[in-house]
């Protein structure tokens, strides 16, 4: 499986079911739309209709219980935040769902972990720096998943696992608002290709 989550922030629900069919086809099949886009939970629920079968949607920016719960019932099965937050965290796992929250510092890492985080979100990433990771790696639990994002893209996948990312969180180097499905299409073939030839090449 590879470990690519399309962050589709500013996507509108009249677009949303072609956008993630686009990117399922090119082999992206976790797909987050962050709640401070336009009509969120619609999108959501457009997306989770089209391709509900073939890929794992989800929300991000999620920063309260309440809004986790509000995913909840558009059919998505994980939650992604900016930040460390354990209520968001618990009440996410109560639910039944996948937790992605945003860490920075050890610290947050090992209250995310103890919390029941499935996999941790280095953000902003690109503040962090690959030698953020890879001290951060040195003391992390053997096995933990960590992702980049805010920062990374195909042309730094390397850079990135040779510190030790698991994955990345694709945002605008994938999709910025006003994109064609075509367009974004082309971006993620392209975003695949690049990490299979790093992590199965």
């Amino acid at each position: 499986m590879r470990h690519l989550i399309a962050i589709l922030r500013g996507v509108e629900p009249h677009e949303a079911a072609a956008m993630a069919q686009a990117l399922v086809e090119a082999g992206i099949t976790r797909i987050e739309v962050p709640l401070n886009s336009p009509d969120p939970l619609v999108s959501i629920r457009n997306m989770v209709a089209a391709v509900g079968d073939r890929a794992e949607l989800g929300a991000g920016t999620v920063l309260t219980t309440k809004e986790v719960a509000a995913v909840k019932e558009t059919g998505a099965t994980f939650i992604v935040s900016p930040n460390c937050d354990v209520q968001v965290i618990r009440c996410t796992k109560t639910l039944g769902m996948g937790s992605y929250p945003g860490v920075f510092t050890p610290s947050e890492c090992f209250a995310a972990l103890k919390t029941g985080a499935d996999a941790l979100k280095l953000f902003p990433a690109g503040m962090a720096g690959t030698a953020g990771l890879k001290a951060m790696r040195a003391v992390l639990p053997e096995g933990t998943l960590v992702y980049a994002v805010g920062g990374a893209e195909p042309g730094n996948f390397a850079d990135w696992a040779a510190a030790s990312a698991d994955g990345f969180g694709l945002g605008s180097s994938l999709y910025k608002p006003g994109m064609a499905a075509e367009e974004v299409a082309r971006r993620a073939t392209d975003s695949v290709a690049a990490y299979d030839e790093v992590y199965h090449g």
